[in-house]
């Protein structure tokens, strides 16, 4: 316990300090690739035999993904610390950095906003599209700034909270299993003609795999906004009305409570794939969501870490 202890906390301050760097080769790329060529070969076996051999299809995609994703950063560990504690400590520390992404996360949203400052709407545009899957050209500068906050709120589970816990119960092997679901539904989870039976395995898991993390970062959230001066008791309220205001489950738990805490309205119509679609807004109509907005999100993502990372540091080394 006190090596995953170790192993977190150097993982935590390694991404804190160096976010994500262009230099070193992302494992989600590689489970990506090992996706789309999963998908290709078990697809062409099931082509044309109808809907339930769709389904199996995504269910093996599901099961061949996990199942590598897992076992080669289980086994490269288990090699690492058989031949030396200390490499098997830097590796799975490395592990875990990369596992990370909230610097990373706050670099690329900020980017909009640095973009919004200026008044240069088609970079600040250019920029939000490489963090959101939904369609820019029709945003102006508010539904920029919104789409940015919420990519945030929505992220601080995925990318932030769900995989330390994982990786705090399981390893870090275990954070590459939620990686790797979560790379898939992020690939395949959509309710369209393609992937509305092949993705419905990821979905399904995904689902699942967030049903704690989106919860626990809803409350750690929250508690990040009493800590810096927002509107908590907003945010809690927000939170219990607007958390199921979503398609996914999961979703709008961290949305919902920053939208209370900063006083602002999320979600909403938006276009994915020239369809227009008709999602609930979250949170009360106000002000509109302005650049500033996307960095006080950021702080309370970074907030929102600091506090997992303290309890499970905590909770790691004193046994529980």
């Amino acid at each position: 316990m006190t090596i995953r202890a170790g192993v977190l906390l150097a993982g935590y301050i390694l991404d804190l300090a160096i976010g994500d760097p262009h230099i070193l080769y992302h494992p989600v790329r590689a489970i990506g690739s090992l996706i789309k060529i999963t998908e290709k070969i078990l697809c062409r076996l099931t082509k044309g035999r109808g809907k339930k051999a769709e389904f199996l299809a995504g269910c093996g995609v599901v099961f061949i993904v996990t199942t590598v994703s897992t076992a080669v950063p289980f086994f490269l560990l288990k090699w690492a610390y058989g031949m030396d504690v200390k490499l098997g400590f830097v590796l799975e520390s490395l592990f875990c950095f990369q596992l990370l992404a909230a610097k990373g996360l706050y670099i690329e949203s900020w980017k909009v906003g640095m973009a919004l400052l200026k008044g240069d709407t088609e970079n600040a545009r250019k920029a939000v599209s490489m963090i959101v899957g939904r369609d820019t050209e029709r945003l102006d500068e508010a539904g920029i700034a919104r789409a940015a906050v919420e990519t945030v709120a929505e992220n601080t589970s995925d990318g932030v909270i769900a995989p330390l816990l994982f990786m705090a119960v399981f390893g870090a092997a275990g954070g590459f299993f939620y990686k790797a679901v979560n790379t898939m539904d992020s690939m395949m989870g959509y309710k369209n003609e393609k992937y509305l039976y092949l993705g419905r395995a990821a979905a399904r898991l995904d689902d699942l795999c967030n049903y704690l993390p989106a919860r626990i970062t809803a409350g750690l959230l929250i508690l990040s906004a009493f800590l810096l001066g927002y509107d908590g008791k907003q945010a809690f309220g927000i939170y219990c009305r607007d958390r199921y205001q979503h398609a996914s489950p999961n979703s709008a738990h961290g949305e919902a409570a920053v939208a209370g805490a900063l006083g602002i309205r999320l979600a909403g119509p938006a276009w994915y794939f020239g369809v227009l679609h008709k999602k609930p807004f979250i949170g009360d109509p106000g002000r509109d969501v302005e650049p500033e907005d996307i960095r006080r999100a950021g702080k309370m993502m970074f907030t929102a870490e600091a506090l997992a990372v303290a309890v499970i540091l905590a909770g790691l080394l004193l046994g529980w």
